[in-house]
């Protein structure tokens, strides 16, 4: 059984993979305010593993004592 990715019901076969028009207009609506988007960088600035590294070592806080 697919479950609705909007609020986890069963999928309806007639809106899938939502279990109903509401859902499906709600993820719509996500991807109109463009919460799906996948955050980019400037290429001439930096390198992805540049990014990357960055971004992992943002949490980390070395402390030499």
């Amino acid at each position: 059984m697919h479950r609705c990715p909007t609020c986890g019901a069963v999928a309806d076969q007639k809106a899938h993979p939502f279990c109903s028009s509401r859902c499906a207009d709600v993820d719509l609506g996500r991807w109109f305010r463009g919460n799906y988007a996948i955050p980019a960088f400037d290429s001439s600035e930096e390198t992805i593993v540049e990014t990357l590294v960055a971004s992992s070592n943002l949490g980390r806080q070395d402390v030499d004592e």
